[in-house]
């Protein structure tokens, strides 16, 4: 079965930190962008992060710099984002997508992307 699997969200207090995983199954993400959206109710779903399929460069909106890293490894076909020092704002649900090897060129339009995760909540809250 092709997909994408989020997983590793929960609940952090302010300040915390939390890893997500986006792991592919039934295709290689070796040749796919990807990059990492995240919703709140009655929102559009935003992209803030983005990764190269071959060099690795990475993309960040200013929402998120300094805070969060988005990484790969193909050998085991898998995208991370590490989200340190997180806001009650960070909270939404969030889900990774594999797009083609331009899509982190911008612009992110949504309907680019081919594989999507299921999504995982993150909740920040003391």
């Amino acid at each position: 079965q092709v997909q994408l699997i989020d997983s590793g969200g929960g609940l952090v207090q302010p300040g915390g930190s939390l890893r997500l995983s986006c792991q592919a199954s039934g295709f290689s993400l070796d040749y796919y962008a990807i990059g990492w959206f995240r919703q709140v109710p009655g929102k559009e779903r935003e992209g803030f992060s983005c990764i190269r399929h071959d060099d690795g460069t990475t993309y960040y909106t200013d929402s998120v710099k300094g805070r969060f890293t988005i990484s790969r490894d193909n050998a085991e076909n898998t995208a991370y984002l590490q989200m340190n020092n997180l806001k009650p704002e960070d909270t939404a649900v969030y889900y990774c997508a594999a797009g083609p090897p331009d899509f982190c060129s911008g612009p992110w339009e949504l309907w680019r992307l081919r594989y999507w995760g299921q999504g995982t909540q993150v909740t920040v809250s003391s």
